[in-house]
């Protein structure tokens, strides 16, 4: 029976109405501090995760995994391609051929990636086939003359299925009136959208056609691999590099998007520890909620005390107190977390929608839209941090609660 006192006590401390107003006050700020933190902490976690994510599935679909360029070009891409699938990790393999250069349409100018690509192959390496929404890929063939444009970019230049597009290369042809630019008629084919800012920067046309107008050695410029793991990626390049002969180089895609998933890392890791410190100045806002608490009880700590009560027992009642202010606080932050993280997307996109705007620019970041990915992991690392830091937030009041003296205190009751 003596055992259930300090829980019983405890509790009753949490729910009573005290007599000092102020006491509650503290403790009611303290467990709303909790719950802010702790769902503020989930949220923002479950939106780095999603970028996080989307930066693996969106970009990173885009984006090969590595390519293995030859310096003079590609002679025979199929035997080449057939060759680096022989590796573990390898899945997939197609030709490209890259260009820089400019789109001209409708006295609207924009400059982008253009990648000469075999729509077949192409799929075996690339999501850019799930994320069609005008045309259709298979439309690249050699001599059509045709090219996709990211959604982004066509809007830029104002064109849509159908419409001519002029594509400047930065060579120059020398004629017999002088020396010109390169320039191209295409035909838009197909769009696709992809959420990312590859959306304004990014088309496809077919590798026959590029291979004329980019004048490439050989059939291809290169072969773009697809991974079972792309975190494997510098590795598996340098293997790869290692058993060829001379005249092969290996980029892989931490070169141009490493830095990107390394700040997302950093960002999430960051952000989580400053969000970490608000949760733990809510909890320990509990000290001087108990602090107060065993002032303001002294005189009910002395007749326990005479009664046959501990020391431990005293401290128990106020460690109850302190923890069950914690476990409320943490709950419903837990509760707010993830039914935010589960509808911020949703939330994000009405405002937009009723106010007219935007938040993510895909011309200044690589997604267009607020992603959330809600893992139980880091709902239950920010759980039991928050449930730590609450319980040694109870220890010194509850010390402090066990020292006091009967004698003491009774003598001026």
């Amino acid at each position: 029976m003596l055992d259930r006192i300090p829980f019983l006590i405890g509790l009753r401390y949490t729910r009573a109405k005290r007599r000092n107003h102020f006491i509650s006050f503290i403790s009611l700020t303290s467990m709303l501090g909790l719950t802010l933190g702790v769902a503020v902490l989930i949220l923002v976690l479950s939106v780095m995760n999603g970028f996080d994510h989307e930066l693996r599935t969106r970009v990173l679909g885009m984006v090969p995994h590595t390519r293995i360029e030859a310096q003079n070009g590609v002679n025979d891409w199929r035997a080449l391609a057939e060759q680096l699938q022989r590796h573990d990790h390898v899945v997939g393999a197609a030709p490209y051929i890259e260009q820089q250069g400019m789109f001209s349409s409708n006295g609207q100018t924009q400059g982008a990636m253009i990648e000469g690509i075999l729509p077949d192959a192409e799929e075996k390496v690339s999501i850019i086939g799930n994320h069609m929404v005008g045309g259709d890929l298979a439309s690249l063939q050699q001599g059509t003359w045709n090219v996709v444009l990211g959604s982004t970019l066509a809007r830029n230049l104002g064109v849509g299925l159908g419409d001519s597009v002029t594509l400047l290369v930065p060579e120059a042809s020398i004629t017999p009136g002088g020396v010109f630019p390169r320039l191209k008629r295409f035909t838009v084919s197909g769009l696709f959208q992809v959420g990312a800012q590859l959306d304004g920067n990014l088309a496809y046309t077919s590798l026959g056609d590029m291979k004329t107008l980019a004048r490439q050695q050989g059939e291809a410029q290169g072969i773009r691999l697809k991974l079972d793991d792309l975190f494997q990626a510098h590795s598996v390049t340098r293997e790869i590099i290692n058993s060829m002969p001379p005249g092969y180089r290996g980029i892989d895609w931490t070169y141009t998007q490493g830095n990107l998933f390394q700040a997302i890392q950093m960002e999430k890791r960051m952000i989580g520890l400053l969000l970490m410190v608000i949760v733990a100045v809510a909890a320990f806002n509990i000290v001087s909620t108990l602090v107060m608490v065993v002032t303001d009880k002294h005189a009910d700590i002395a007749i326990l005390r005479t009664l046959g009560a501990t020391p431990g027992s005293i401290m128990g009642i106020f460690m109850v107190q302190g923890i069950t202010i914690g476990i409320i606080g943490i709950a419903l932050g837990v509760l707010a977390g993830i039914g935010l993280a589960l509808s911020i997307a949703d939330i994000i996109s009405w405002v937009e929608s009723v106010f007219g705007i935007q938040f993510l620019d895909p011309n200044v970041y690589f997604i267009s839209y607020l992603p959330s990915r809600l893992e139980f992991s880091d709902v239950m690392v920010v759980t039991g941090v928050a449930l730590l830091l609450s319980f040694l937030s109870t220890l010194y009041p509850a010390w402090r609660a066990a020292r006091v003296q009967p004698a003491e205190v009774l003598r001026y009751e």
